[in-house]
């Protein structure tokens, strides 16, 4: 189990992804217009730069919605492979059974 900590920062981070999404988006549009004068470009830099960091999409760590376990999540089910082996042997996917051959 991971820090409740480094869960709940994560969740912040998320949060922050979600909050911060549209002025991002706009500033780097302004950032990539090869229109836009040089001064708009670099005051659109500088307002991104003022922008708190969290809000940035790779700050965000996939962590297992169970566990917390930062490595080896599915993305799909947004758990990891462990809690994933564990929740398909006991039947509580659907559509997700144990191969065998």
């Amino acid at each position: 189990m991971a820090k409740k900590s480094a869960i709940m920062k994560d969740k912040r981070r998320r949060a922050a992804v979600t909050r911060d999404a549209d002025k991002r988006a706009a500033l780097k549009a302004i950032i990539n217009d090869r229109d836009a004068s040089p001064e708009e470009r670099f005051a659109a830099t500088l307002k991104l730069s003022d922008l708190p960091r969290d809000g940035s999409k790779t700050r965000m760590r996939n962590r297992c919605e169970l566990t917390g376990r930062p490595r080896g999540t599915y993305r799909r089910f947004r758990i990891s492979r462990i809690a994933l082996r564990d929740l398909a042997q006991t039947g509580q996917i659907p559509g997700v059974t144990k191969s065998s051959w």
